[in-house]
């Protein structure tokens, strides 16, 4: 019997087109489209290659999506890195330029300092130079007062007729007076002279030692000092 009889008497016929038996016998992958293929039929769409930016099954995220994030936090890291960086970079500068303000103020507090003293001795040095000029016309005038004095005295003892004493005497205080009033001027010019130097040291404070400074002025309190004692015997001299 034929066997397409015996199909037809024995079993339910077949509705499947001939051309869908013929396209699975001849191997067409299963969900891909052929050419018959059933109408209506969901294709599903296939997994995106790595760096295609396509998404991969159930709506998982390909590589390149995933690098993205990554990327931002780079950036926001070293946006971080740079900007802590200026800041530490504004708080140096501002941290020595508050330390250089500070130490300026302070050299600027001691010149002002030290100009105010260097003004005080100069002062005071010419107030003493301005003494030791006036005690020295004093004892010029004073020595010429006592060379007066001694031509009277001598004119009194030869009235008296002692010739000798009062020539003996005469030549004594004259010798005595002569002698003080000569340490005197020489004290006094020496005094006068020295002052007038060290005002001229002091004005230009700078250019010298401090230490040499502070000695020659010591020693022109001591030259002054001299004048001043040559002077009070010249005054017991004159008085006596």
């Amino acid at each position: 019997m034929d066997p397409g009889a015996r199909a037809s008497a024995g079993g339910p016929p077949s509705f499947a087109p001939a051309s869908a038996a013929r396209g699975t016998a001849s191997g067409t992958a299963p969900g891909t489209v052929g050419a018959g293929a059933v109408p209506g039929a969901t294709v599903p769409r296939s997994v995106g290659a790595p760096g295609t930016g396509a998404p991969g099954p159930e709506g998982v995220p390909s590589a390149g999506d995933a690098t993205a994030p990554a990327r931002r936090r780079r950036g926001a890291v070293v946006a971080i890195v740079v900007l802590s960086l200026l800041l530490a970079a504004a708080l140096g500068v501002g941290a020595y330029l508050w330390v250089t303000t500070t130490r300026w103020q302070e050299s600027s507090a001691d010149w002002e300092s030290e100009a105010r003293g260097l003004g005080e001795d100069v002062a005071r040095l010419q107030t003493e130079l301005d003494g030791a000029n006036a005690e020295l016309d004093s004892a010029r005038t004073q020595l010429t007062a006592a060379q007066d004095r001694i031509s009277d005295l001598a004119n009194e003892k030869a009235q008296l007729g002692d010739e000798n004493e009062a020539s003996q005497q005469y030549l004594d205080y004259q010798s005595r007076v002569s002698e003080a009033a000569g340490k005197v001027a020489a004290a006094l010019g020496q005094c006068t002279t020295a002052q007038t130097q060290l005002i001229g040291y002091l004005n230009n404070r700078d250019a010298y030692d401090p230490a040499d400074l502070e000695r020659f002025a010591d020693q022109v309190d001591l030259l002054c000092q001299e004048a001043t004692d040559a002077n009070s015997q010249l005054q017991q001299e004159l008085a006596g």
